[in-house]
């Protein structure tokens, strides 16, 4: 549900774009509405609800980019765009494919548009960008995971087998492995890579450790 002046915003967003063909940038939505909105760090604050709510997107970092979607409200994290076989995956931010260094920061940073077909389902799947080398030579669908790449995440499935290929969070850090589970020593991230250095990441009883869910697919850079 849209607060008051969320859907105050939301109206001027829609109309300065069919005026100007161009998006307001937060400084003029600030100043629009200087009655309740004193920096553009609020106008901040209130655009990322509406891209909360699937109403606006933002697909770079550019000035100016913030865009309507013709759908109405939708509820979906994963938004379907009409009279198309195709649906918008959220990008939340990065996961490096190497030591696991980089917080994992729910953060959308814009959408990807993937064939419905190539989804197993809609609800609970995201993008993550691949920083790293660590798992270029791990195919998946006959892909590589390369640096640049986007990689596919189902977050329901977060009960992996052994040799799934995983995103898992150890003490904040989002990374890219190969899952190994053996009794001898437990749970281990394994790379797959043309880089000798990467070595497995042996998890241990006093690690914050959580699969975050299986990669299915890769979208190539």
């Amino acid at each position: 549900m849209l607060t008051k002046k969320q859907k105050l915003i939301y109206d001027f967003i829609r109309e300065y774009v069919e005026k100007n063909g161009i998006s307001p940038s937060l400084d003029e939505i600030a100043e629009h509405f200087s009655e309740f909105l004193a920096y553009p760090s609020s106008a901040h604050y209130h655009v990322k609800k509406l891209q909360e709510e699937g109403l606006l997107e933002k697909e770079t970092n550019r000035p100016r980019s913030i865009a309507l979607y013709d759908d109405k409200t939708i509820k979906s994290p994963v938004l379907t765009q009409k009279g198309m076989d195709a649906v918008r995956i959220p990008i939340l931010g990065a996961a490096n494919a190497g030591p696991a260094t980089l917080f994992a920061e729910e953060n959308i940073q814009g959408y990807l548009k993937i064939s419905r077909s190539q989804l197993p389902r809609t609800e609970g799947v995201f993008a993550l960008r691949v920083i790293g080398d660590s798992m270029n030579k791990a195919k998946i669908n006959g892909k590589n995971i390369e640096e640049g790449d986007y990689v596919l995440i189902d977050s329901t499935n977060n009960d992996a087998d052994n040799n799934d290929y995983v995103l898992s969070v150890i003490d904040g850090c989002a990374n890219l492995k190969k899952l190994k589970k053996n009794e001898e020593e437990g749970v281990v991230l394994m790379s797959e890579s043309t880089n000798l250095k990467h070595k497995p990441i042996f998890v241990s009883s006093y690690d914050d450790f959580m699969i975050n869910g299986k990669i299915f697919d890769i979208i190539k850079k």
